[in-house]
């Protein structure tokens, strides 16, 4: 046969990659070989691969074909998430175009929708993850809305719940008014910002025309203070003790309340106490016995509480209110200040911190044997000297996780209420009806309604390295002995705790050890300004165009000489010239062996 001039991957890669799934040298069984295992951290079925996830992939494809060529029965196992926030938005996005509103579908209709979308677009992930050349044993493709997956989620909350770590209860929440959803702490993303703090006049319920003052970043929030707090050392304000004032624009009369967490150097010394808005503010309302008054609805425009400006968008009603504010003498002053403000990771809206009743795991129990894992070294982090105390500091100081969402792609919450409230858990009607009776000792008057909301997306991918097994379907099959645990994890650095430190909590609590024995964090791919590369900013090149122009092992040599480990890399084309450049070598290399054969006579 004879060779091009110059190496033409396109042809090359395609025909290789055909020839190799034919033959089967990706598949793998349990066998007498040491098995190494590694589990793809499953990209969202909404997505496409970014140049992140090619390094990712690509580091995981040289220990797995490493791994094969030392002798062991290597399983890479593919897979994708269904992303619930990011996917329902898509759904959503699609039956708008076709002049569809979800609220007039029924739910199963709303399914039948989102799974038509996902078998049309789902695949996009996996056809780029082979122009990668990826060796990934298709045949063990997961996805987290599988059958067998959806009943291992279910199947682990009810267990959970049995064992007293999930309970359901109202609290200060963070909320997505975007997705309209509740969000857990470690979806937020805080940004440092310089904001403006507004000083607001409070005139006191005394004869004369006497004020507090009080500095505030959210005047929008101002119609649901139930309270003004002072400290109690502060002499400023010792004459006010069981005074009274009104709010500006609203006229409500609220009390003046004594309390040592306000800071009498922050502001004027005066705080306004917001419980329905504010996590600090809802426990000086719990501790002081003071009213909720919640006026921003869920879609985040202001709602029939606030009185005024009812229905308008948050921040359209904060510049209204601040020109009102104004002209009526309430405004005193206007300064810059700088602040952090919370964004949600999935829709990337200002999140608003709400009072909502949702579904919590008790992390305290489950962190512990997890943070011993990583502390007694059963589990090796890469580089540790830099993510081994963010992984720590994150189990130390773990908070209770909010695991329901206002959705209905998902795995639907296993939770039955009568109409008066009275609640069961279980995995399906008929089993939640023999429950109430057990429990209540009569049927429900009018039958049973399931709990509406569904589970947060890490509350399935947590259970990933067994599950893609069975493990939790089936335990104790053989696929699950032999594979489990892992071998090693190679993930991003952004999700320590969101996904890696979960992981290590499930399966401790439910194979009752480790599920992996190393953990390598690749760095975050950056441009040549040092940017995070996004679709925001255009800054993101296109991964199958750059195969298309270099070839997949191009791109993925050179991304790989570009990354340090563990640290940020910063992404310059000129690296996979380098690639290609280096495979013609190789060519060139091959065409000049080929000229030694001897000819036929």
């Amino acid at each position: 046969m004879e060779l091009t001039k110059n190496f033409e991957p396109g042809t090359v890669e395609e025909k290789w990659y055909k020839h190799w799934l034919a033959q089967g040298y990706f598949n793998s069984k349990p066998d007498g070989r040491p098995a190494f295992t590694v589990v793809i951290p499953p990209p969202n079925v909404t997505g496409v691969l970014h140049m992140g996830h090619t390094l990712n992939e690509t580091v995981q494809d040289i220990l797995v074909r490493k791994a094969r060529m030392s002798g062991f029965n290597a399983c890479w196992v593919p897979g994708s998430d269904h992303a619930s926030i990011a996917t329902e938005a898509k759904v959503v996005g699609m039956l708008k175009e076709k002049g569809i509103d979800k609220n007039s579908l029924s739910r199963s209709a709303f399914l039948k929708y989102a799974f038509e979308w996902k078998d049309k677009y789902g695949s996009i992930i996996y056809n780029q993850i082979e122009r990668l050349g990826c060796s990934v044993d298709w045949d063990r493709t997961t996805f987290t809305m599988d059958d067998h997956y959806y009943q291992a989620v279910i199947k682990v909350f009810i267990d959970l719940y049995n064992k007293g770590l999930i309970y359901r209860g109202a609290r200060m929440i963070n909320w997505d008014s975007s997705a309209k959803t509740a969000l857990s702490d470690e979806e937020v993303e805080y940004k440092d910002l310089t904001g403006k703090l507004y000083h607001l006049r409070y005139k006191l319920d005394t004869a004369d025309e006497a004020y507090i003052s009080i500095a505030t970043q959210r005047p929008e929030t101002i119609m649901g203070d139930t309270a003004i707090c002072v400290n109690p050392h502060d002499e400023r304000y010792a004459h006010l003790k069981g005074a009274y004032a009104f709010v500006p624009l609203i006229n409500r009369r609220i009390p003046i309340i004594f309390d040592d967490y306000v800071d009498p150097a922050f502001g004027t010394g005066a705080l306004k106490v917001t419980p329905a808005h504010d996590i600090n503010d809802y426990n000086l309302g719990l501790k002081h016995n003071l009213e909720v008054v919640d006026t921003i609805n869920n879609d985040g425009t202001m709602s029939a509480a606030a009185q005024i400006y009812v229905g308008e968008d948050r921040f359209v009603a904060r510049k209204k209110i601040i020109k009102e504010l104004e002209e009526k003498d309430f405004l005193t002053k206007t300064e810059e200040y700088s602040t952090r403000l919370g964004y949600s990771q999935r829709t990337g809206v200002v999140v608003e911190p709400r009072i909502s009743t949702q579904w919590f795991v008790k992390m305290k129990e489950l962190a512990t044997p997890a943070l011993k894992a990583v502390v007694d070294g059963d589990i090796k982090i890469h580089p540790g000297d830099k993510f081994l105390a963010t992984y720590k500091y994150w189990l130390e100081n773990v908070k209770d996780w909010c695991i329901s969402r206002q959705l209905w792609w998902g795995q639907q919450i296993p939770a039955w209420y009568d109409e008066d409230g009275k609640m069961v858990v279980a995995e399906n009607e008929n089993e939640a009806l023999e429950k109430y009776y057990t429990i209540y000792r009569e049927d429900p008057k009018n039958g049973l309604n399931r709990d509406a909301d569904v589970l947060d997306t890490w509350f399935s991918s947590w259970l990933w390295p067994m599950e893609v097994f069975k493990g939790i379907t089936e335990p104790g099959n053989a696929d699950v002995k032999y594979y489990y645990p892992g071998s090693v994890l190679v993930t991003g650095q952004d999700i320590i705790f969101f996904w890696v430190a979960r992981m290590v909590m499930a399966g401790m609590e439910y194979e009752k050890q480790i599920p992996f024995k190393d953990v390598y964090f690749t760095g975050m791919v950056r441009d040549k300004l040092g940017r995070k590369m996004s679709k925001q900013l255009g800054n993101s090149p296109d991964l199958l165009e750059l195969i298309d122009k270099y070839g997949a092992d191009a791109v993925r040599f050179g991304i790989m000489v570009s990354s340090p480990a563990g640290n940020d890399l910063m992404f310059d084309e000129n690296s996979l010239e380098q690639g290609r450049n280096f495979n013609n070598k190789m060519w060139n290399a091959l065409k000049l062996i080929r000229m030694w054969a001897p000819k036929a006579v």
